[in-house]
């Protein structure tokens, strides 16, 4: 099993940055898939980013590429999410997820992962 807290939420202007960390414990996930998905009321959950299990390359959606940065620190057993320039519609609760075995296709289905985090509230403001 794998336990995941996120932290780093917060109320923002927009414009201003934000870094979301996902501690993991209970086993080294760093040969995991390890994404950030987010969810705004009313909306289903939707993929931010991921770093793939095989060879660490990442992915981003458009909304967010040239914004935010996925990274991990495999010593401290951490993901984070580097967000800049926040707009409005980056409004969301974030999860982190990760999983042992996705294929590279299965990146963005969150379906497709086994373990989760409890969320943090961003709330980016203009």
């Amino acid at each position: 099993q794998v336990q995941l807290v996120e932290s780093g939420g917060g109320l923002v202007q927009a414009g201003a940055s934000l870094r979301l960390s996902c501690a993991a414990s209970g086993r080294t996930i760093g040969s995991y898939a390890v994404a950030w998905f987010r969810q705004a009321p009313g909306k289903e959950r939707e993929f931010v980013a991921a770093i793939h299990r095989m060879g660490g390359r990442e992915y981003y959606s458009d909304s967010v590429k040239g914004r935010f940065t996925i990274s991990r620190d495999k010593a401290k057993n951490t993901v984070f999410l580097q967000m800049n320039r926040l707009k409005s519609e980056d409004t969301a609760v974030y999860y982190c997820a990760v999983d042992c075995c996705l294929i590279l296709s299965s990146l963005g289905n969150p379906a497709q992962y086994d373990y989760w985090g409890q969320g943090t509230q961003v709330t980016a403001f203009s």
